[in-house]
């Protein structure tokens, strides 16, 4: 984890992957999204998918988990290194998300967030403001799900 001074636009925040099946699909359709081509393998083939895929809300709440997890590894390490810890959050919410291709049975998504701006916050000087471009793709390289969101950044020097 940094602080907001010690971030760039051009990072690239590796997030980690997730390889999806069938078992998982189902079960997150039949809570989130009951739709039969996230459900039922037969239904799916007679969809415009042609074969089950995942919610795209599966898709994000992939991303989601591989965050937190993430984040949480940085700041175990940072804490056993004697570090202080930066905080972050909360998020302002997204925008512009896009499901841009179906995730298949077996369909291996590598997620990543890249800073796309940095600015200081008027109404937290204490913190920053830090947006993302957040993305997902196959293991064919083809870019699956993508949204941007904003979220406060500690910074180290707080006016």
């Amino acid at each position: 984890m940094k602080f907001f001074e010690d971030l760039k636009v051009g990072d690239i925040l590796p997030i980690g992957r997730h390889t999806f099946n069938a078992e998982e699909i189902k079960a997150f359709a039949q809570r989130f999204d009951p739709q039969l081509f996230h459900m039922d393998e037969a239904a799916a083939e007679k969809s415009h998918f042609g074969a089950l895929c995942a919610s795209g809300w599966h898709t994000a709440a992939a991303w989601m988990r591989l965050m937190v997890d993430q984040r949480r590894g940085q700041m175990e390490a940072a804490v056993a290194r004697g570090e202080k810890v930066p905080s972050m959050g909360p998020a302002l919410g997204l925008r512009d998300l896009k499901w841009l291709k179906p995730v298949y049975v077996g369909d291996t998504i590598d997620y990543k967030s890249e800073i796309i701006e940095l600015r200081v916050s008027n109404s937290r000087p204490g913190m920053g403001l830090m947006t993302i471009l957040s993305s997902g793709a196959n293991q064919k390289g083809e870019t699956v799900i993508s949204f941007v969101s904003t979220t406060f950044v500690e910074r180290r020097e707080k006016l």
